[in-house]
């Protein structure tokens, strides 16, 4: 298991049934930790968020030994939209998530940076900075830290480029609230090499240089059906894309990412009666126990 040494290893999970349930499911599979959605991630709409909801999601973690839990954000979330009427809509869902997750007692919550739609990547980077600062004031003394996540960069999406995620950490007036989910397809859509080991070495070095490895608390571990720098967002599961094993051998071993939470976000289903989520961790567990721990260690 991944915890012997240090790594930890979950996936996305469906509360269908209840948060709860996210949880169990988690367990089920022999993960250490989970990341979930705290409402739906294509509606505006959102159920409320009851006590009780809360309660059985803490009891949960306590009962089951799940850990660190993440959640992600609703994917209409555009803080760098060109129109005003959404990015106040982007505003007030964010924290509304953010809210869901300190009663949940979730500590991450997981945010694609946003999109310019075409005014430009320097327009829409200030649009997301000003959007950030306005949802950490309306959420000042919670517990919970919004973490950009690097993107493929699909369309006018914003966060493709190590630059951009530095920019937002420092145009926003409370960077300590903010970090980094970095997630492996959405590197190499984006023209970031993850293999063989020299290349590996190169994206994370350059990545530390411009953002600070440091600032990263979760990874997303996901491969691709796309090749090198296409710049389309389409995971696979782990090992059967272009990524292919080496990147995930590699991660896995960094000490900069010892005691992370690592979750799958590889499509769902059932292959020879096997869940694929059991089959990409089994996949993943079979890389840690074969690896020694290597590399430098955040500064």
């Amino acid at each position: 298991m991944g915890r012997r040494r240090g790594v930890l290893l979950g996936a996305h999970l469906s509360i269908s049934g209840g948060y709860y349930r996210a949880v169990e499911r988690a367990a089920e599979l022999g993960c250490d930790t989970v990341q979930l959605f705290t409402r739906s991630n294509v509606q505006w709409r959102a159920r409320p968020l009851t006590e009780e909801d809360c309660t059985l999601f803490r009891r949960a973690l306590r009962r089951t030994g799940v850990r660190l839990p993440s959640a992600h954000a609703n994917y209409l979330i555009n803080l760098g939209s060109a129109e005003r009427a959404k990015r106040e809509r982007s505003i007030r869902a964010l924290v509304d998530e953010v809210e869901r997750c300190h009663r949940l007692g979730i500590g991450y919550l997981v945010l694609h940076p946003g999109a310019h739609q075409g005014d430009g990547e320097r327009q829409g980077i200030a649009r997301v900075a000003r959007a950030l600062d306005r949802v950490l004031r309306a959420s000042a003394g919670l517990e919970v830290r919004i973490l950009l996540e690097n993107t493929a960069g699909q369309g006018t999406s914003l966060g493709y480029r190590f630059e951009h995620l530095k920019a937002l950490l420092e145009r926003c007036r409370e960077p300590e609230r903010l970090g980094i989910c970095l997630d492996t397809c959405h590197l190499f859509a984006a023209g970031y090499p993850l293999a063989p080991q020299a290349a590996y070495e190169r994206t994370m070095e350059e990545f530390d240089r411009t953002v600070g490895l440091r600032q990263v608390r979760v990874v997303h571990l996901n491969d691709s059906k796309k090749p090198l720098g296409s710049r389309v967002d389409r995971h696979e599961h782990i090992g059967e894309g272009k990524l292919g094993l080496t990147p995930f051998r590699l991660l896995l071993a960094d000490r900069a990412f010892r005691g992370l939470p690592m979750y799958l976000e590889t499509p769902k289903g059932v292959r020879n009666g096997v869940d694929m989520d059991l089959v990409n961790l089994n996949r993943l567990r079979r890389l840690v126990t074969d690896t020694v721990p290597r590399g430098r260690k955040p500064g």
